[in-house]
Parts: C-alpha cells; sequence; structure tokens
C-alpha cells in the first residue's frame, strides 16, 4: 500500500496501471487519493464505524480538480473523519443531503403531496396555495430546515383582508407537515403549538327575488359557459366548482338525476341531485336537444379544459345589470345563490335535514351519532323541495315574462 505526503506534485505524478492504484497520506490517516485504469483521480477517505471489529469503508470526496484539489480535499477530508469519531456515517449523511436536495426540497415535496390529495376540491386548494403562497417563500429549502419562523413568514406576507384565504393556507400547510410526518419525512411537524388564524364572520347575503330574476334574466349575455353554471347554480344550490365541473355522465335525463361523486366534492361525500325543469331546460340548451351526451364536460372551453372565468363573468354579469336597472345590485357573490337556497326552503316550509342533504352538508343534522347510523338518502323528499323552488322560481321569473 503506497504512502506518502498527498500533495499537487505527488497527484501529479501517480501511474497510471492495469488496476486501481491508492496512495495514503501520512499525514492525516484515512485521507487517500485514487487513481483508476483510465487516469481519472479523485480523493477519498477510509474509515470504520464500530472499532476495529468493523467493515473497512470508504467514501469518495470527488474528483480531482476544481473545487478538489489536494488542499481544499485535505480539508474535506478531516472535516468527515472528525463526523466519524462522532459516530455519524458519511455515506448516510451524503445519502441524507442528497435527499433532502432533491426529494425533500419543498418544491419537489409539495408536488409530491399534491398528487396524493383525492378529492377535487381539495386538490385545486391545495395547488392553489402552494403555487401562490407556499413555493415563492420556501422555494427548493429542504423540508426538515423549515421552521415555525418560515411558517409565520407565508401567512405574515398575505394580505390582513384575506381571513378565508389564510385560513385555507394554514390548513393545507398543517396537513401537509403531518403527512409528512406520518411518512417519516421528518421527525417533527413545526406548526406545532400554532393557533388557527381566526374564522371568517358568516356572510349573511341572500338574494331576494327580484335580485334572482336580474340575476337570471342577464346570465345568458355573459360568457356562453358562464350564464348557464349562474342558472345552474340558482336551481340546485350546489358549489361554483361542483356546477362548473359537471360531466355529463353525471347526469340522466331519463331519471331527472345529477348524480355527484365524492370525488369531487368538497367534503368527499357524493350527492344525488334531483333535475326540476328549470334544470332540465338549462341542460337541454347544452345539449341542443333532449339526448344528452354520454360523456364529457358539460362546460368546456375552446380548449376542452374546464371554465374558469368567473371572475370575469361575474363583473359582466354585474354590469348588465347595472345598465339594465340603472343602479348596481348590492355586492354579492355566486356562493350567496347556495345561501339564498336555503333561505328559501325554509320560507317554503322544506326540513332543515332535507336542506342539508340537497347541499351535502355533513354537520347539523348528518353530523355525530346521526349521520353514522341514519342513513335514509331523503332522495323523494329532495325532489320535492327542488320541485317546489322550481314553481317559486317560475313565478318570480313570470314578473318579468322570461322563465327560460
Amino acid at each position: 500500500m503506497a504512502t506518502g505526503k498527498i500533495s499537487k506534485r505527488t497527484v501529479d505524478s501517480l501511474p497510471v496501471g492495469p488496476k486501481e492504484n491508492y496512495l495514503w497520506d501520512t499525514d492525516l490517516k484515512g485521507f487517500g487519493v485514487k487513481i483508476t485504469t483510465a487516469g481519472s483521480i479523485s480523493y477519498i477517505i477510509q474509515f470504520r464505524m464500530g472499532g476495529r471489529e468493523a467493515k473497512t469503508r470508504r467514501f469518495t470526496i470527488g474528483s480531482h480538480g476544481s473545487p478538489w484539489t489536494p488542499t481544499t480535499a485535505r480539508l474535506e477530508a478531516e472535516r468527515l473523519l472528525v463526523i466519524v469519531a462522532q459516530g455519524i456515517d458519511p455515506v448516510d449523511a451524503e445519502k441524507q443531503r442528497r435527499r433532502e436536495a432533491v426529494d425533500l426540497a419543498f418544491s419537489n415535496y409539495a408536488d409530491l403531496f399534491t398528487r396524493s390529495c383525492k378529492r377535487e376540491g381539495w386538490r385545486r386548494l391545495v395547488e392553489r396555495s402552494i403555487r401562490l403562497y407556499l413555493k415563492p417563500t420556501f422555494g427548493m429549502k429542504a423540508l426538515p430546515a423549515i421552521t415555525k419562523i418560515d411558517v409565520v413568514s407565508v401567512l405574515d406576507q398575505m394580505p390582513p383582508k384575506q381571513v378565508a384565504n389564510r385560513r385555507n393556507v394554514f390548513a393545507v400547510m398543517r396537513r401537509l407537515f403531518r403527512w409528512a410526518v406520518s411518512r417519516g419525512d421528518i421527525d417533527r411537524n413545526p406548526m406545532e403549538g400554532m393557533e388557527t388564524p381566526p374564522p371568517v364572520k358568516p356572510r349573511e347575503r341572500w338574494l331576494k327575488d327580484g335580485e334572482l330574476r336580474h340575476i337570471w334574466n342577464a346570465a345568458p349575455e355573459c360568457h356562453r359557459c358562464f350564464g348557464p353554471i349562474v342558472r345552474l347554480l340558482i336551481v340546485t344550490g350546489q358549489r361554483r366548482e361542483e356546477v362548473s365541473g359537471m360531466h355529463w355522465q353525471e347526469l340522466s335525463r331519463s331519471e331527472r338525476l345529477w348524480t355527484l361523486p365524492g370525488s369531487r366534492t368538497k367534503n368527499g361525500e357524493p350527492n344525488s341531485i334531483p333535475l326540476n325543469d328549470l334544470a332540465i331546460a338549462e341542460l337541454d340548451r347544452e345539449a341542443r336537444g333532449e339526448r344528452w351526451p354520454r360523456k364529457g364536460r358539460v362546460f368546456a372551453t375552446a380548449s376542452g379544459a374546464g371554465f374558469t372565468g368567473y371572475a370575469k363573468g361575474k363583473v359582466k354579469l354585474d354590469s348588465l345589470i347595472e345598465e339594465r336597472c340603472e343602479e348596481p345590485l348590492e355586492a354579492w357573490r355566486l356562493h350567496d345563490l347556495r345561501r339564498t337556497l336555503a333561505t328559501n326552503f325554509q320560507r317554503l316550509g322544506v326540513r332543515f335535514e332535507v336542506t342539508e342533504a340537497v347541499l351535502n352538508h355533513v354537520g347539523g343534522s348528518r353530523a355525530g351519532v346521526a349521520g353514522i347510523y341514519q342513513r335514509h338518502d331523503w332522495k323523494d323528499e329532495k325532489r320535492q323541495a327542488l320541485d317546489a323552488w322550481n314553481d317559486h322560481l317560475a313565478t318570480v321569473l313570470s314578473e318579468s315574462g322570461e322563465t327560460t
């Protein structure tokens, strides 16, 4: 075994032979340089973990050339041998370093977490939160290196008025870090002990009959997808993404039924929504007749993708209503249409349990023990309620001479 002082002179004079050759440093035990049969030179250390009885192991510092010279390689070897003396295997440490640099880099890990999310609504929220708020802050920082201060900085950078959004982003981070702990990718959740941001004050806005009439009549003059989406929001009371993401295979004209799978609902619970006359008429228009397609998106854009232009559509709709009425409606959101249906169900004498079933709420009458043991689907009652709502809307719309 060749020994000598590892220096530029000795490294440059290493001979190329029929087999690999080594030169072991006389000053730093365990530090060596290797030359292959092809003339490639690299710096290494040789060590044992656990005393003389343990197997000898080698770790490659790097190839000769920038940044590794005899001087820089010696400094690195000294550092690594100190780690070995502390009982840390540099091979394992390097594997962990590389893993943190790639697999556990936040940006990469966040993509993995997103792919694990099954429910469509939750996955969209996760994708948006990560893209807009988490990746710009965490970037490629290793997941184990993220601290509570880093988490707080994400929330501090969000506008104070975005109360609901702050809670959503907080929930995404909390779920992501809990998932990482459950997989053994991190030992501790950096969000331990953090208080959830305060809840949003519940909105009370619901649309009166006259306002519904103005919205219904102006909707068709908006985007070809946005108009019918708004009308179906009014007549079904379902969530915006559930209606805009509707597929023909979920619909049955003969049964007058929309079967919404749990993969597309906010709470992961499937829902069946009876279709009343106004809903059927709206879908007939989309299908251009009474024979509905067997599959595909109901509201597809020119590219075939789902509709997402809610903001522009809402601005256009409000502008049309203001132009016709010579004054704008009191501020409202598309989600208020859902509250409007629930409020009118109460006015029409619909039972609370039926309203909860139509809206697919898992709280209230469907929570706890009741939700586990009471499996009645309220199908007939939901149909009666939505038919009553249809009749009420038809009366409201007829006052302007328009019901379709």
